[in-house]
């Protein structure tokens, strides 16, 4: 299972990220941005800083930000972000929903000129997007919709700040958290709805588990070096079959991923388990384009700041078998 709308660029700048602690996810919180009219792109620029080296006034990043179109993921779901305030951030994924322009906040968390007629369209794709994201989320890590919390629920739990979201703006809208864990619950119990274990794709950045010794049953030992930084998997299969060693499924990892600049450098090229392998960064995006009763799928690997990179990873991909090209944009 993917989400066809997920799009990542972590924070590297922010002092949150290049603290670099991890968390096992017990749980996921839901949070409102109460900044009216600021969408999920445009956090990046506002939080890709660092409170050390002066550049902003906050000491403070979420897994996500997601409005009515996108959800952008600006931390690895495995990494301790600094969203709750308290102990949950050790514990849970942190999300915004990004609120609609056209109104003004007073006294805290009163909403002033919020347009409820107006604003619907925008809340119900919003609210949808935020009940995918969890039940990806939930299955991307055995979670169920008990799992999830808003922040003001967090804080009468204890383990979160003094904060109102998200029941300042849910029930407008004839909405609560109640209504919207039932909703994710709908959802995790569809017949439709996929599961995510095996859900890696060429281009997609992984690390590999702290507890894996050997790439596959009866494989070479990790080094230590592979497991300090993050793997592009370059291939799924080999001439359309599974890769199978030591009796376990497998995909190629290429390009090394920096944790802490994510930059890219020459990798391992080796196969490994998929089972020792945690997902970081969907890479790929890809959506049908018809051409006469024919579908055809466009596929974008990753973006790169140094051209030379991008063309190592393009003439590699052409080495495997794919038709690749370069757009600079």
């Amino acid at each position: 299972m993917g989400l066809s709308n997920l799009k990542s660029k972590f924070m590297t700048r922010n002092d949150c990220y290049t603290a670099g602690r991890k968390i096992v996810p017990k749980g996921i919180m839901v949070h409102s941005t109460a900044t009216p009219g600021v969408m999920a792109a445009d956090w990046f620029s506002r939080w890709n800083k660092s409170y050390k080296a002066g550049e902003i006034n906050r000491q403070v990043c979420v897994h996500a930000f997601l409005d009515d179109k996108e959800v952008w993921q600006y931390l690895p779901w495995n990494h301790r972000g600094w969203h709750t305030g308290g102990d949950a951030n050790n514990t849970h994924i942190g999300f915004e929903i990004c609120e609609p322009g056209g109104f003004s906040y007073s006294g805290g968390s009163t909403m002033v000129g919020y347009d409820v007629k107006k604003n619907e369209a925008y809340f119900r794709a919003a609210w949808k997007n935020a009940v995918e994201l969890c039940v990806y989320l939930c299955k991307l890590y055995s979670l169920t919709e008990k799992d999830i919390l808003s922040h003001a629920e967090g804080n009468k739990k204890g383990i979160a700040s003094n904060h109102s979201d998200v029941g300042h703006w849910f029930p407008k809208h004839g909405e609560s958290m109640d209504t919207f864990r039932a909703a994710v619950k709908k959802a995790l119990e569809s017949k439709d709805s996929p599961n995510v274990e095996e859900d890696f794709n060429a281009g997609d950045i992984v690390e590999i588990k702290a507890p894996a010794t050997r790439y596959y049953p009866g494989g070479p030992t990790i080094p230590n070096w592979v497991k300090g930084a993050y793997h592009l998997i370059t291939q799924t299969e080999f001439n359309g079959k599974s890769v199978i060693k030591g009796g376990k499924a497998c995909v190629l990892l290429g390009k090394k991923i920096s944790k802490e600049k994510w930059d890219d450098s020459p990798g391992i090229m080796t196969w490994v388990d998929k089972d020792l392998l945690a997902i970081i960064s969907k890479g790929v995006e890809a959506e049908p384009e018809p051409k006469g009763d024919q579908k055809y799928y466009r596929v974008q690997v990753g973006a790169f700041s140094k051209k030379e990179n991008a063309e190592a990873l393009m003439a590699r991909l052409k080495q495997s078998g794919f038709d690749a090209y370069m757009k600079y944009d």
